[in-house]
């Protein structure tokens, strides 16, 4: 007897079942004898996996691993905060952290007592879907999350909300590889979200994702603002010319060293290659073939980071006492790599611009992945009113304050 074929809808289930068994498959073996990956790494792609992470380290581990620049202190500033990713700061020093687990928006209270930690902790939202991003401008303190971007009037004096969030975009889509959307308001005080990539690399079916957008910072009327960016997670403004840049994570399974983790001058218009081709000329073996014009047009790196090191926040530093040594600097929080045979980044680095554009990259923030094993994994990266950096870990829950040297005293009149 003849079995009757399986309709499409049926084969393409039976399809993805498959593939999702081998990926399953894949990465249990990956875990239990990947070659080369430490314990603490294997075991931190299970949690991963499972959008779970560790215990805080305790302090003496973490500042006995930890490495900052010399003359730089490093404390734990918060603790007990699963999946704190992106931060912003009160013109009163607290800083405000966005944790999707939970749905929650977080205020720490800034440390006025001295002892390095934050004073306390106010939940100002919860309940929310997924946010990531969060914004301060004018007055208002905005929110990224999954599927949205909102918006409320924030009193930094009073540490409160007047009111409840009120959508300004909405319709962003949720699924996917990618669903944290990244918002901040450009010196231009207009509003710009990263939206990243549903997959590894595909061709999109939304014409919104791997993209930058621009809106109106109170009206949800937006376009498109750059293209072919699988991940742009982490952005700001160059403070001396206003020139945007972005983070971008490569794509995987191409090997342990290619392609490079990518830092992306963003210009209105501008391709930046994915799924076509990858770092500074690198054609993707599945989507690159017969694409030459589109490679040729795509605009590249500004800075390459080494492969599969995921740099995510990136901040400018603005304070001017900081003198020459960090003029023109930004720091970057790489969350560190998953499939390497030899894992690399968990760290905070710092890159440097010369006169002529070049840029430098050099070590700011060590040790996450030290003796003790894998302690944290960095996300964002914030020059807090004080001139100190706050540094956030989604995979230990804690906000690292590292704080600079004293200024020297200003010299004496002649």
């Amino acid at each position: 007897m003849r079995s009757k074929p399986l309709s499409r809808p049926a084969r393409v289930i039976i399809t993805a079942a498959l593939a999702l068994a081998a990926l399953a498959l894949g990465t249990f073996i990956f875990i239990v004898w990947g070659g080369g990956v430490a314990l603490s790494d294997r075991t931190m792609l299970w949690r991963m996996l499972r959008d779970e992470g560790i215990e805080a380290p305790a302090p003496e581990v973490a500042l006995r691993q930890l490495q900052a620049p010399a003359g730089w202190s490093v404390s734990m500033f918060a603790t007990g905060l699963p999946t704190a990713r992106m931060m912003t700061a009160t013109a009163t020093g607290d800083v405000i952290v966005a944790q999707p687990r939970g749905g929650l928006v977080v205020l720490l209270e800034r440390d006025a007592d001295g002892d390095g930690r934050s004073d306390g902790r106010l939940t100002l939202f919860a309940g929310l879907d997924r946010p990531n991003g969060v914004d301060l401008h004018d007055g208002w303190l905005y929110v990224a999350e999954a599927t949205r971007v909102s918006r409320v009037r924030f009193d930094a004096s009073a540490r409160a909300a007047q009111g409840a969030l009120q959508p300004v975009v909405t319709g962003l889509g949720g699924d996917g590889n990618h669903w944290r959307k990244t918002a901040r308001i450009g010196p231009d005080g207009r509003l710009y979200v990263g939206l990243g990539s549903t997959c590894n690399v595909c061709i999109e079916q939304d014409p919104q994702r791997a993209t930058m957008r621009v809106y109106a910072a109170d009206d949800s009327g937006g376009r498109e603002f750059a293209t072919g960016l699988r991940n742009p997670t982490g952005f700001d403004w160059a403070p001396w010319d206003s020139a945007l840049y972005a983070t971008e994570n490569g794509r995987d399974l191409l090997g342990d060293d290619i392609p490079p983790d990518e830092l992306n001058r963003i210009e209105d218009g501008g391709f930046y290659g994915w799924p076509l081709v990858h770092g500074d000329g690198i054609i993707d073996p599945e989507f690159g073939k017969g694409q030459q014009a589109r490679i040729a047009a795509a605009r590249r790196p500004a800075h390459a980071f080494r492969a599969h090191n995921a740099p995510l926040g990136m901040r400018f530093l603005r304070k001017p006492a900081r003198g020459a040594a960090y003029e023109r600097t930004a720091l970057v929080a790489l969350h560190g790599s998953w499939n390497r045979s030899v894992p690399d980044g968990y760290a905070v680095v710092s890159l440097h611009w010369d006169a002529a554009g070049k840029v430098t990259e050099r070590p700011f923030l060590t040790g996450f992945r030290g003796p003790a094993g894998l302690i944290g994994r960095p996300v964002d990266v914030l020059e807090g009113p004080d001139g100190a950096v706050y540094v956030s870990d989604d995979y230990a829950g804690v906000i690292y304050r590292v704080t600079p040297p004293p200024s020297p005293p200003p010299s004496p009149p002649a």
